[in-house]
C-alpha cells in the first residue's frame, strides 16, 4: 500500500497542473449533467428507461438484497465498463481518446444522478461520497491516460528516444496510477453498497 501511494504521489505530483484540470473538467462535467438533468426533465426519464431497457435496472435489483454481491457488480461495472473500457484501453491505442469518451460518459451520469424527487435528494446525501470517490479514481486513470498520450507523441517529455520507449514508459506510470484508482473504486464500491442498502432507506424514513 505505502509504494503504491508513494507512486501515485509521485505521478500525481510531476503531472499536477493536468491533474488538477482533469478534475476541474471531470466533476465540472458531472455538474453541467445534473443541470440539464434539473432543466430537462425527460432527459432523466430518458437515462432510466435506457437502464431498463439495456437490463441493468434488473441486475441492481437481483443483487441489491445482498450487499456484498452489490458492492462487487458496483466494483466490476466502474472497473471493466468504465475505467477500462472508456478510459484505458481506448488511450493504449489512441492517444489520448479515453478523455473525450469519458467526458460523455461524465455527462450521462451527471444526467442520471440528477436528484428530481425527495427521496432522490435524501439519497444523495451520501451517494455524493460515492461520487467524489469514484470520479477521483476516474480522473486517476485520465491522467494516466494523458501521460502516456504526452511520452506517445512527444518521447522526449520522459526521456525517451523513440516513441516505442516512451509508449512504455507510460504504460509503466499508468500502471502506478491504476492500482491506486482500483483501490479507490473498491472503496466507492463498498460504501455506495452499504449507503444505498443500508444507510439510505433510514435517512429516508428519518427525514421525509
Amino acid at each position: 500500500m505505502p509504494t503504491v501511494l508513494r507512486s501515485t504521489v509521485d505521478v500525481v505530483r510531476s503531472d499536477l497542473r493536468p491533474f488538477l484540470w482533469l478534475n476541474a473538467g471531470a466533476f465540472g462535467i458531472l455538474l453541467v449533467g445534473m443541470l440539464l438533468g434539473l432543466l430537462f426533465p425527460d432527459l432523466v426519464a430518458a437515462q432510466a428507461a435506457g437502464f431498463e431497457e439495456s437490463g441493468q435496472t434488473d441486475l441492481v435489483l437481483r443483487v441489491f438484497g445482498n450487499p456484498w454481491l452489490f458492492a462487487l457488480t458496483i466494483l466490476a461495472v466502474n472497473t471493466l465498463t468504465v475505467g477500462a473500457a472508456l478510459i484505458v484501453l481506448p488511450s493504449m491505442v489512441v492517444p489520448f481518446l479515453g478523455l473525450p469518451l469519458f467526458a460523455w460518459k461524465a455527462l450521462t451520469i451527471g444526467i442520471a444522478l440528477t436528484p428530481t424527487t425527495p427521496t432522490l435528494r435524501v439519497a444523495f446525501i451520501p451517494h455524493s461520497l460515492t461520487v467524489l470517490i469514484e470520479f477521483e479514481a476516474y480522473v486517476l486513470l485520465l491522467l494516466g491516460a494523458w501521460v502516456l498520450g504526452r511520452a506517445w507523441l512527444r518521447p522526449a517529455s520522459v526521456g525517451a528516444s523513440t516513441r516505442r520507449e516512451a509508449y512504455g514508459i507510460g504504460v509503466r506510470r499508468l500502471g502506478r496510477l491504476v492500482l491506486a484508482a482500483l483501490l479507490l473504486l473498491v472503496v466507492g464500491a463498498l460504501w455506495e453498497a452499504w449507503s444505498l442498502t443500508r444507510l439510505v432507506p433510514w435517512l429516508v424514513h428519518t427525514l421525509l
